[in-house]
């Protein structure tokens, strides 16, 4: 039986939505006002693109938080969400020269911007 690309693209879509990820999740408080547009610009242009570089890297989602829970003010600034197909490829990836350059870009910026980055890793359960 031959399938449309639109039918393909579902099953891969539900395929991967039933796959167990092992994450890292990394959580950048707000810099100060003044520093908004020098962090969003280093974070957009050079550090996500550091990070999509990593050659086992199945994914790759970023979000910029604008408000808290019922109009509190967000905790953070920015969190990401990175994800391999398990363990072992984060762990091949934290071996990479591309991994380096990545930890370097995120110091780098913790001095600069004077932000902090708390980070916790885990399975999907």
């Amino acid at each position: 039986m031959k399938r449309g690309f639109s039918e393909l693209r579902q099953a891969c879509i539900l395929a991967l939505g039933n796959m167990l990820m092992f994450k890292l999740i990394a959580l950048w408080s707000s810099p100060k006002a003044e520093d908004l547009s020098a962090f969003e610009t280093a974070y957009t242009n050079v550090h996500a693109r550091l990070a999509r570089a990593l050659p086992n890297l199945a994914g790759l989602e970023t979000i910029r938080l604008g408000e808290g829970l019922e109009g509190a003010a967000p905790d953070y600034h920015r969190v990401a969400i990175m994800s391999w197909a398990d363990k072992a490829a984060f762990e091949r990836d934290g071996l990479t020269p591309e991994w380096t350059a990545l930890r370097t870009d995120a110091g780098q910026m913790l001095e600069r911007f004077g932000v902090s980055l708390n980070s916790s890793m885990g399975e999907d359960a």
